[in-house]
């Protein structure tokens, strides 16, 4: 069997992938409605031995609306009318989702403005103030 390499310590074996193949709608003619062009990919990410525990959780909030409640992901794609480009297409999205998934974001540390910043601040809202209080009526 042979395994799609997402990272250097992470492939996924084929046989966790299910592919179904449909008819794709839009133009095409009356070939379109005779050949089953697009391919949707079915990788169930809850029960993958491939994925870390923490790959999958960031997997998870990265597909979105493409996750099942059952936690298996599902990509379409009928962009192309040759079933094989398209097969090649969905395989590129799921691993690059999976890499970007990869990922671990950077902790965001909280800074306070310095005191210089906070004068400044100050000041520039006095100035502000003082040009709007000059615009009032004018009174004789």
């Amino acid at each position: 069997m042979a395994a799609i390499q997402v990272t250097r310590s992470i492939s996924i074996d084929d046989s966790e992938l299910i592919e179904s193949t449909t008819r794709a709608g839009g133009p095409g003619g009356q070939h379109v409605n005779t050949t089953d062009s697009a391919v949707i990919l079915r990788f169930d990410v809850a029960n993958s031995q491939s994925l870390p525990e923490a790959v999958k959780n960031r997997l998870v909030a990265l597909a979105g609306s493409r996750m099942t409640r059952e936690g298996v992901l599902v990509l379409r794609s009928d962009g192309s009318r040759s079933q094989v480009m398209n097969r090649e297409e969905v395989r590129a999205r799921l691993i690059d989702l999976i890499h970007e998934a990869t990922i671990v974001p950077k902790k965001r540390r909280p800074t306070k403005p310095s005191k210089a910043a906070k004068a400044r601040r100050v000041d520039s809202k006095v100035k502000r103030s003082a040009v709007k209080a000059g615009r009032g009526r004018v009174r004789e």
